[in-house]
């Protein structure tokens, strides 16, 4: 490999220094070509830099899309952690799950342009699995701290099975109905779980049957 392929900048275009750069430039590939007819040398010389340079921001093309995963973890981590003692268990993770799926309107990618990608992209979905076990298991090690148990044990990694499946059920909705709020999607996922879970056989109020 020689040095103007790894080092040297296309002509007029600064090194990439930055994650958002990249991904920005990776959307905009995406769209034009596919995520599958995008290559990493192509997202490379998009923002002038060597495919080395790139593999140090981004360990593969999969991991694009997901942004800075480790670091929102990490960011979740926080929000669990900083929930009261004192709230109900189910009532901390859902609003910690609420707090971790807030984005800024002017994101770069669009958060639903993101999303649209991760859940709607049947090269990712592999790659996604992964992703969404290490979500589940910041929700089972939170659990296991507030109930004295281990995060391998049964009910903390239901209640991350659980929380996943409430937000990825949001998140369909919500890329299928533009226009719609994620976050109230988000609470009405939850309240309607939480009415079937407590259901007597009565039937649904009008506004929470089938639209």
């Amino acid at each position: 490999m020689t040095i103007s392929e790894d080092r040297r900048p296309a002509p007029g275009r600064p090194v990439a220094t930055t994650h958002g750069e990249i991904e920005q430039a990776a959307f905009g590939l995406f769209a034009e070509r596919g995520f599958d007819g995008t290559t990493m040398a192509a997202i490379a010389d998009a923002v002038g830099v060597g495919r080395r340079t790139l593999f140090r921001y981004y360990e593969s093309k999969n991991d694009i899309p997901w942004g800075q995963f480790d670091r929102t973890l990490e960011d979740f981590r926080t929000i669990l952690d900083e929930m009261p003692a004192d709230l109900p268990l189910h009532e901390a993770v859902h609003r910690a799950v609420l707090r971790f799926n807030e984005f800024p309107d002017d994101a770069q990618p669009p958060h639903a342009e993101r999303m649209r990608l991760i859940l709607k992209t049947p090269a990712l979905q592999a790659h996604s699995v992964l992703r969404y076990a290490e979500w589940r298991a910041v929700i089972a090690e939170y659990v296991a701290r507030r109930l004295g148990l281990r995060p391998g044990d049964l009910l903390p990694q239901t209640i991350g099975h659980i929380s996943l499946a409430l937000a990825l059920t949001a998140y369909e909705r919500w890329l299928d109905h533009p226009g719609t709020s994620l976050q109230a999607l988000l609470a009405e996922a939850m309240a309607e779980l939480r009415a079937y879970l407590t259901d007597t056989g009565t039937t649904l109020p009008r506004s929470r049957r089938r639209r």
